[in-house]
Order: C-alpha cells, then structure tokens, then sequence
C-alpha cells in the first residue's frame, strides 16, 4: 500500500525481491494507493512503481499473481469519500484501463471492487466486470469492505444473469477481535470488520476472506499500538493462550497468529510489511503448522 509513497523506490524493490525468492505469489494494490500519502491528493503510486519493478525483471510477471481494486480513488474536485471513483460502468472501464497502463501488463489475476457504491444498481455494476472477464481483461473479482448482505446481493444478481460472481471478500480480520460496533481511529471504510456472520457467509458459500491489517500494525509486539476498542476481557484471555502456544513452538506472537488465520483454508491474511525482518517473520508465520490441540485452545476464549 505505502509502496512508491512512504516506502522509497530501492526499499520496496528489495522486499518485493525477497518475497519472491521466498515464493510468494500474490501481489495485491489499489489504483488509490496511496492518496493521503501523496501531495496531489491521488493514489497510482504504489501501480506505478509494482510496473516499473516488473519492467526492470523479466520474466517475473510468469512467477507472481497481481490484484488490485477499483471504486476508492479520490475523484478531481471535492471531499473524500463523497468523491470517489465509484462503481459506475464508465468508472470501471476507465480504472481498469489506467491500472494496466501503471502496472505495464495486459491483465490482473484478481480485481476488487474497494468499497460499496449505492448509487449504481448491480446489474451495471456486475455486466461492467464481467466484461473486463470475458475480454480477459481480469480473472478472478472480489468485494473489499462491504458487508455480507450486499456480497451475496450482487453474486445472486451475477448469478440471474449467467456472469462471473465475486468469489472473496477483503476485509480487516484477525486473532484479537475489536469490541462490537466500535472502530479504531482512522478507520475510513463503514463495514472493514469480518465479524462472525461474515465468517459463517464466507464458510457457507465457500468464498474466500482476504484479511488485511492481520497484525493490527504490530500490536502484538507493540502494546502502546494496540488501540482501546480491542481492550476487553475476551482480548485478555486470547493474548494469554497467544503467549502459551507461542512459547511451546519458540515462536512469536505474530507467527502464531498467521499460523491460527492460515490453517483456516478460507481465510488469505495479507501482510503489508517495510522491512526485511518483518517480512522474514511473515513467511515463517505461515510455514508454521499448528496442532489440533493448540489450535482448539487458540479458539476457545471468547
């Protein structure tokens, strides 16, 4: 997300590197990333340089995934959110467009729609990106921050009308669980949470959950990062069998955590990481196998 914004150019060239070497996959972006770390007020940056980096190393675009999102970039005049690129049939072709021309390739293995856009019907919304899959344009669509009643609203729309239904959801999840209907400050989206009936939705339809923030921004090991509304006695008892289990692997907090999202086969935790050493622990967090028992302890508390 911070790539060619708070991260420089050499930096995440390095990690984008070593998280191939490693055998990473899955490279995922936005076309608004990163808007509020920018002086125009636009995001492109981080598509921008994942294009130069690709240009830089041929063949690499065969070895990775790339995915990124449409509907959230600021639009040329007013206040975000009310301006935002939307979900409109024009908007779509248009994002797209300049999404592949930043990234340098002629498609995307994966493309989200960022935020919910009321003001489209879904009919426009689904024919519009089912085209971009029929062309080829695109392979696989997602939702991003939209609560579970509107996912399954538009794959039942996809469906009546015989087109490609989103088939993940992109929300914020992890071990610690925020208190109900709270959210921490600086939380721009109105439903990022994968509560419980999103979980049961997910597992239901055999949909995927792609959760980002999975470390709370390293509030596992930083405590003074770790925001109020995650201050309850359910969060008490799980950070308690946190530290057991991860004393019994000689692991930390956040490899078990990773571990516990990983070997739920729905759930694809996605790591924003800006050094080497977060990244390294990463890739060890999820080659981590957790036993039944630890596992069964891990979900206990509530």
């Amino acid at each position: 997300m911070n790539f060619g914004t708070k991260q420089d150019e050499k930096t995440s060239f390095d990690l984008l590197d070593r998280f191939v070497d490693a055998g990473g996959t899955m490279i995922d972006t936005a076309d608004c990333y990163a808007f509020w770390s920018d002086p125009s007020g636009h995001g492109g940056l981080s598509e921008t340089l994942l294009g130069k980096w690709l240009r830089l190393r041929p063949g690499i675009r065969e070895r990775i995934q790339l995915s990124t999102k449409v509907g959230a970039e600021p639009g040329p005049t007013g206040e975000w959110p009310a301006n935002r690129e939307g979900l409109s049939a024009p908007a779509i072709e248009a994002a797209i467009e300049g999404s592949l021309q930043r990234l340098g390739v002629d498609h995307v293995e994966m493309y989200w729609t960022h935020m919910d856009d009321r003001r489209v019907p879904l009919e426009e919304v689904g024919g519009a990106l089912n085209e971009l899959v029929t062309a080829g344009t695109v392979g696989r669509l997602g939702a991003s921050n939209q609560p579970a009643w509107r996912v399954e609203a538009a794959r039942r729309t996809a469906a009546a009308h015989g087109w490609t239904p989103y088939t993940a959801v992109q929300l914020s999840y992890s071990y610690l669980r925020p208190r109900p209907g709270e959210m921490p400050p600086g939380v721009n989206h109105e439903f990022p949470w994968a509560t419980d009936d999103v979980l049961d939705h997910v597992r239901s339809e055999n949909l995927e959950l792609w959760a980002y923030t999975p470390l709370l921004a390293g509030a596992y090991t930083r405590p003074e990062r770790l925001r109020e509304v995650y201050n309850h006695p359910g969060n008490t008892a799980r950070l308690a069998v946190l530290d057991e289990v991860a004393g019994e692997l000689g692991a930390t907090r956040h490899q078990v955590v990773l571990a516990w999202m990983t070997a739920d086969a729905h759930v694809r935790p996605i790591v924003g990481v800006s050094t080497a050493a977060q990244l390294d622990e990463a890739v060890a967090g999820v080659a981590l196998t957790l036993t039944p028992d630890q596992l069964t302890r891990l979900d206990a508390p509530s």
